[in-house]
């Protein structure tokens, strides 16, 4: 007998005696194997979280919250937004659908409808009523974001099975991630101190939400003064209590701890979105939709986008060194441990894959830097509007060319420039001359001149990234580092963001659970590498609209 046919012999008897051999089993069953997939997905946004907030206030941070992300989950140091202008409403859809406003649409909080004549807010859909609420706050919807998200292409892989919730105080911050199939989305409306939806979604409010409604969260937290979490002297990351560039809520005489919250709420619910309790009320629903929902308990991947918003209505009124902030983050810490320890007991972090990062940054507030010398100042979009309306009627006769100036773009109002036979894109190169002479202004960039070009890096990539020829500007202006608008304020407060630098593109991206090894890297990413990363993780379709790359190569046990 050959040692050919021996072999075979063997092989046979075995399956006989007893099966395969062990080696051939193995290769049977991995290659047979259901692909490994996390119970559930939760993608956290903190609302203009800067890079630096992570190490920032780590010496008072607990070990359970930001901690326990970066020590026991994978930290992409350099992640970075790669167009402009970086707002809350491009942000978050730029995250979950993994490319840019020139291609999901969303090309900022608002924009000008030159078919209406009116502003379009991003989430706005007068074809849907509210749901929990009487108020217009629920006449919102994904219809205006144009390409699919990662939370789509879950619900498309698993036939509607997978279940994909969306939720935070801001309605665009719950609804743009949910995505256009979601089974729900729910964000707070400030008229009743309750979490709403829309007709979009559903008819009624489940029952847990109207039991969730019915606890009066809103009220018992804003029954409370805004104390700080720790003795004041020990905020030694933040400028001293009571500084000019800080806001003050409605009737409070200086920005000092403590705020008196009961004194200053007025007589709506609205308050709870500017102090931090209005994340543990994010949390708080976050929690009891992962319970109520059963989410994570099912066959297939269920997905859950949670958006902390307070984080940012702060930081718009105090800025970024102020104590205020630094508390909001100490006790969003505390929120975030909270949450991942009940995942620990609910579903296991095993199960779980979660990413935070930020739908933008902010800057230092222009004030304070020039206090310490450095170069920073302010434009006023009302004194910029009427002096390039003054030069267009001096240069082209006397006529309404501009129809808007908004996020620093310029619409022009093309039927007009028609009516007058005058060629559109010499008035755009009129005004990028007129514009580029304005104080604190570094680049201009016309919709010709855009439409043309390619740009494959640098500032005109970034521009041309965030245009979209439909919903943008005739002229794009980008100021200097360190400047923003300051809205025909004498001084300026708090802070802003949507520029192009360091300070509003540079955001955390963390991510923790399911398959994450303890890591970190310095390689550059951007903030379109989520949702193909999420894509190659969970084995399905990226969003039909996908520029980034995926990141699971840096990320391996």
């Amino acid at each position: 007998m050959g040692k050919g046919t021996k072999k075979l012999w063997i092989f046979f008897i075995a399956i006989l005696l007893g099966g395969l051999p062990a080696e051939a089993q193995k290769k049977k069953k991995s290659g047979s194997r259901v692909p490994e997939q996390p119970k559930l997905v939760v993608g956290i946004v903190v609302d203009q979280m800067r890079y630096d907030y992570l190490y920032r206030y780590w010496d008072k941070y607990s070990n359970e919250g930001f901690k326990r992300l970066l020590r026991e989950g994978f930290n992409f140091r350099d992640n970075h937004y790669n167009y402009v202008p970086t707002y809350t409403g491009p942000g978050h859809a730029s995250i979950y659908t993994g490319t840019t406003p020139a291609f999901h649409g969303i090309v900022g909080n608002d924009w000008y409808n030159r078919e209406t004549g009116r502003n379009t807010y991003c989430a706005e859909d007068k074809s849907v009523k509210t749901v929990g609420s009487s108020s217009k706050a629920g006449e919102m919807s994904p219809v205006n974001m144009i390409a699919s998200t990662i939370t789509d292409e879950l619900k498309l892989a698993t036939n509607q099975k997978s279940k994909v919730i969306g939720l935070s105080l801001k309605d665009r911050g719950s609804i743009l991630p949910a995505g256009h199939a979601a089974n729900a989305a729910y964000w707070y409306d400030g008229s009743n101190g309750s979490m709403i939806s829309s007709t979009y979604y559903m008819q009624d409010l489940p029952e847990w939400v109207k039991a969730f409604n019915k606890r009066n969260l809103a009220d018992q937290y804003l029954s409370q003064p805004w104390t700080t979490l720790r003795p004041l002297e020990q905020y030694t990351a933040s400028t001293a209590d009571d500084q000019p560039f800080e806001g003050t809520f409605a009737g409070e005489q200086k920005p000092v701890f403590p705020h008196n919250i009961p004194a200053y709420r007025g007589k709506t619910f609205d308050m709870l979105r500017a102090i931090p309790a209005g994340n543990t009320y994010t949390k708080e629903f976050a929690v009891e939709a992962i319970k109520a929902e059963s989410m994570g308990k099912g066959a297939v991947t269920d997905f859950l986008a949670v958006s902390f918003s307070t984080t940012d209505y702060v930081g718009h009124q105090f800025g970024p060194n102020s104590i205020e902030v630094e508390d909001t983050y100490l006790r969003l810490d505390q929120d975030l441990a909270d949450f991942l320890k009940f995942i620990d007991g609910h579903l296991g972090k095993e199960n779980v894959l979660v990413f935070l990062t930020s739908d933008h940054g902010g800057a230092h507030n222009p004030t304070y830097l020039q206090q310490l010398r450095i170069p920073a100042g302010t434009t006023n979009n009302i004194v910029m509007a009427d002096t390039l309306e003054k030069r267009l009627n001096q240069k082209f006769g006397k006529a309404d060319w501009v129809s808007k100036f908004m996020n620093q773009q310029v619409y022009l109002n093309h039927n007009v420039i028609e009516s007058k036979k005058v060629n559109l894109i010499e008035v755009q190169e009129e005004v990028a001359r007129i514009m580029m002479r304005l104080p604190g202004v570094a680049r201009v960039f016309t919709a010709d001149n855009l439409l043309r070009s390619n740009w494959t890096a640098g500032l005109g990539m970034m521009v041309e990234k965030g245009f979209m020829y439909a919903r943008s500007g005739d002229v794009m202006v980008v100021l200097q580092p360190g400047w923003y608008d300051n809205y025909g304020r004498a001084v300026v407060k708090g802070t802003s963001h949507g520029s192009s630098y360091g300070y509003d593109t540079h955001v955390p991206l963390l991510w923790y659970g399911w398959q994450i090894p303890a890591g970190e890297t310095t390689v550059r990413t951007h903030i379109t590498d989520i949702a193909p990363s999420l894509a190659a993780w969970l084995r399905i379709q990226e969003p039909n609209g996908t520029m980034g790359r995926s990141l699971v190569e840096y990320v391996r046990k």
